[in-house]
């Protein structure tokens, strides 16, 4: 019998893009700002997001809408990871430019939505996305990611190891994995998207633990390494 493997909560995955974006798109006045240098800070630091409060004049405050795509950082088929859309209304005249994206905006929080590839959309409350904490990797996963594919493009092979056999829905069994890449790291493990002619299909390796700090994820990534090297099981890309 084999455990769910953990993953994050999609009020964690929300702040988690939310803390390593580095461009979003507002809609406000039925105009769209696109606003190119958050340089990795995340915006709800210059949000202060309220709970709604209906009432007189609540549909007469302007509405709001900020967009983030979570794109992945390595080359892989259909790079869109997810997306992220926060739906409010204004309480304070928006204070961000498309130059800087600087200063603080009040917003009486609506919703957040989650949007997947494969098209499941998920809701997010106020709380859940107050209690939620962005994961640690977070903001450091990009140039880790691309560290292992640009300079040990062997281990990401190497990972394969652990890569149990599941055939991918509309590929058939036994399908070739022509290139395996990893597609994102979170403090629960790494996700590569093994393709194949047809299509592909993700894969997601926990680590032994999950992390707390990105201070901890050398030894948790070495430690996969070490047991691919001892599994016997090979699932290779071909030669």
């Amino acid at each position: 019998m084999h455990l769910p493997l953990l993953q994050p909560t999609d009020a964690e995955r929300v702040r988690s893009i939310l803390a390593a974006a580095h461009s979003m798109t507002v809609v406000t006045d039925g105009q769209r700002t696109e606003i190119r240098h958050l340089d990795g800070t995340d915006p709800l630091g210059r949000l202060h997001l309220h709970p709604a409060e209906p009432g007189a004049g609540a549909e007469h405050r302007p509405s709001i809408r900020m967009e983030f795509t979570d794109v992945a950082p390595t080359p892989v088929r259909d790079r869109v990871r997810a997306r992220v859309t926060l739906v409010g209304r204004l309480l304070t005249p928006y204070a961000g430019d498309a130059d800087e994206g600087s200063g603080s905006t009040c917003v009486e929080f609506g919703r957040a939505v989650l949007e997947t590839p494969d098209g499941a959309r998920s809701y997010v409350g106020l709380d859940e996305l107050d209690a939620a904490r962005p994961d640690p990797l977070a903001p450091y996963e990009a140039g880790m990611l691309t560290h292992l594919l640009d300079d040990h493009a062997e281990l990401v092979t190497l990972l394969l190891r652990l890569v149990r056999q599941q055939p991918a829905a509309g590929t058939g069994a036994g399908a070739a994995v022509l290139r395996a890449l990893p597609l994102a790291m979170d403090r629960y493990g790494i996700t590569l998207r093994l393709e194949e002619r047809r299509g592909h299909h993700d894969v997601r390796i926990p680590f032994p633990s999950p992390l707390d700090d990105v201070e901890q994820s050398g030894a948790q990534i070495q430690a996969l390494f070490s047991a691919a090297r001892r599994s016997s099981h090979r699932n290779t890309l071909p030669a």
